[in-house]
């Protein structure tokens, strides 16, 4: 019982960093490499604010988000838009992302190291509950519960509004999307600043239970790369499903074998997943 508690626990804490991942990549097509220093950037400014102002980290969640949309926004605007103007094809506009956001990444580790160049933690809700018999923190069970709430509100969007629908219609095809009235341009910088939003998020609330630094992003990068492509490019419901699957996974190796080949686990069933499934848990094969 303690491995499956431990390891939904840590699931929501990979879905909070996958699902902006998936809306950036299953939307806007753009493979994200800074995805991990974003999500360091805003556990950093929540840290800042819990530090200083003695704000809540529940509450900087608030200002961390609308200011990580606009950010991601312009960068998408500025930067990626005319990558994707330019792009012969969609391999041609995954390879130029790819470098220039990994060029981007590089960038936001220098102006973190600038800002702080040392570990940072803090205390917050840290006295322990028990859940099923299992002894937990309360910042990790409540971590959980904001990514399951963010997780449904996603999935509720996409699937129940007209936005949502039309987002759902770029992510299939950019171009019968807006050969029905789409403004595909547009739609796809609204879902690469959600997702650079839930992304921040998801590194506020990170930052309550785990120690960071500027250069530990690439972590979080492959975790997420692995989980969207496991659950399905595109498919909040699989990359929550695969969230559930890796920490479940990460946690029994890790409790069972040997902490040290938990990141092994990981890329075996990436491996798996791109060997026997490679359309991920939800996706359709192609035809």
């Amino acid at each position: 019982m303690d491995i499956l508690v431990s390891g939904l626990l840590l699931a929501g804490t990979y879905a909070l960093v996958a699902m902006g991942l998936n809306l950036q990549y299953g939307v806007a097509r753009i493979m994200n490499l800074a995805n991990g220093e974003l999500l360091v950037l805003g556990a950093l400014a929540s840290f800042w604010l819990f530090v200083s102002a003695e704000m809540s980290p529940l509450l900087t969640i608030f200002l961390v988000a609308p200011v990580a949309f606009a950010g991601n926004w312009l960068i998408y605007r500025f930067l990626l838009l005319p990558l994707v103007k330019r792009a012969k094809s969609q391999g041609h506009l995954e390879v130029d992302a790819i470098l220039a956001t990994f060029g981007m990444s590089f960038i936001m580790v220098g102006l973190m190291l600038s800002i702080h160049g040392e570990y940072f933690t803090y205390e917050f809700l840290t006295q322990p509950i028990t859940i099923l018999g299992s002894i937990v923190a309360l910042n990790r069970f409540i971590a959980f519960l904001i990514a399951v709430a963010i997780g449904a509100g996603l999935y509720l969007w996409l699937n129940h509004t007209r936005p949502g629908a039309a987002m759902r219609a770029v992510a299939v095809s950019p171009e019968a999307a807006g050969l029905v009235g789409i403004d595909v341009a547009r739609m796809s910088a609204f879902a690469f600043a959600t997702g650079g939003a839930v992304t921040a998020v998801g590194g506020a609330l990170i930052s309550t239970f785990i120690t960071l630094d500027a250069s530990i992003g690439v972590l979080f990068t492959m975790k997420a790369l692995i989980i969207v492509i496991m659950g399905g490019v595109g498919d909040i419901r699989g990359a929550i499903l695969a969230a559930i699957i890796l920490g479940i996974v990460e946690t029994a190796v890790a409790t069972l074998i040997d902490p040290g080949l938990t990141l092994t686990a990981a890329y075996l069933i990436f491996l798996l997943i791109l060997l026997f499934r490679p359309q991920g848990l939800f996706g359709r094969r192609a035809t």
